[in-house]
């Protein structure tokens, strides 16, 4: 049990709308190693998003459990379960999610101020990711003055910032044209095998899934296949570059 640090059992989550109830998760099961990179794939409203958001106590659900390192999340208060997203997890969304008013560094360091980092080591940190993510020159350019790739590695540079043990990616490239799609998982990519973090990636690009080292396909709320890939991490394509 120690190599992994997703442990769900069970888990069901329904939404209703009205007279509907729609049973978005039916009791799912799924367990991912540490250091892992996994993407989620299926047709829309199979339960992809829901079981992202779930799994990393953004909603709550009806039954079942979702362990992440060893705690049980959903027991967790909802303060306390906020604090320890904000410590030890990331997030990449399609949208970006950036505050417009706010540079690019600004973006970044501002997980790490939230969780009480002083402004001074919250500045340092976020000069070093944004450098890492090859944005070090824009880290003063607002996002209405930066590209979809660049608007996206500030997403990723903030989602990395805290140093979480595991980053959640909804739909990273759905936004990007398919040259930087690619740059963009391609970065994903490296970081995983350069900092060992658990990535968890939904998307509807098979470009996407086939990079990870493992696809769980989900249809009508259930996992019903779920793809072991390489043992080995994947590799950055050798023509790209990040």
């Amino acid at each position: 049990m120690d190599d992994l640090i997703v442990v769900a059992g069970g888990v069901s989550k329904a939404y209703e709308t009205g007279p509907v109830k729609v049973d978005a998760l039916r009791g799912v099961d799924l367990e991912v190693k540490r250091g892992e990179m996994v993407s989620i794939m299926g047709p829309s409203g199979c339960g992809k998003t829901t079981l992202l958001n779930t799994l990393s106590g953004l909603d709550d659900i009806d039954s079942g459990q979702v362990l992440i390192d060893g705690v049980v999340l959903h027991d967790l208060p909802d303060d306390e379960r906020t604090d320890y997203r904000a410590r030890r997890m990331g997030f990449i969304f399609q949208l970006y999610n950036l505050l417009p008013v706010l540079s690019a560094v600004e973006n970044v360091e501002m997980p790490l101020l939230v969780s009480g980092t002083n402004a001074s080591e919250a500045r340092r940190k976020a000069i070093g990711m944004l450098d890492m993510v090859g944005l070090a020159d824009r880290a003063n350019h607002i996002p209405a003055k930066l590209s979809g790739g660049q608007r996206q590695r500030v997403t990723i540079a903030r989602a990395l910032v805290n140093e979480p043990a595991i980053v959640w990616a909804d739909e990273p490239t759905g936004d990007l044209d398919s040259e930087t799609a690619g740059e963009t998982i391609d970065l994903m990519v490296d970081l995983n095998r350069k900092n060992e973090q658990t990535f968890i990636i939904v998307t509807h690009s098979l470009e996407v899934g086939q990079r990870a080292h493992r696809i769980v396909r989900m249809r009508d709320g259930m996992i019903h296949e779920d793809g072991h890939g390489p043992t080995d991490p994947p590799s950055p394509s050798p023509q790209a570059t990040v």
